[in-house]
């Protein structure tokens, strides 16, 4: 199980599109996520995806706007981002849990089951 490596943030106006992608070798039957943290506010859960079951959880303020996908071929987990607005902007940051086992959705998007943890990459909205 290697860390994970994201990529794919940058700076877009609101109503925009981004997609992360998060490269994560060996969690073929474990939980995904990304997490964001803005300066001065806590990190936060965004989406999950377990990557044997294919389910996924999502904040509500992403839902509708967001999507978390996997190519397990490649090992990477994708967060498709649409319709972005000013308050998405902060590190987005990609996770792996060692461990497969079930979860709420509240547990999936808590930063507790996730032992391994990517840099992070930028992502900015602004007109």
């Amino acid at each position: 199980q290697g860390q994970p490596v994201e990529s794919g943030g940058g700076s877009v106006q609101p109503g925009g599109s981004l997609r992360l992608s998060c490269e994560a070798s060996g969690y073929t039957h474990s939980y995904v996520a990304w997490f964001r943290q803005a300066p001065g506010k806590e990190r936060e859960g965004v989406a999950a995806i377990h990557t044997g079951a294919g389910f996924t959880y999502y904040t509500d303020s992403v839902k509708g706007r967001f999507t978390i996908s996997q190519d397990n071929a490649k090992n990477t987990v994708y967060l498709q981002m649409n319709s972005l607005k000013p308050e998405d902007t902060a590190m987005y940051y990609c996770a792996a849990a060692p461990r497969g086992g079930p979860m709420t959705a509240k547990q999936a998007l808590s930063v507790r089951p996730y032992n391994y943890w990517g840099q992070g990459t930028q992502v900015t909205v602004s007109s």
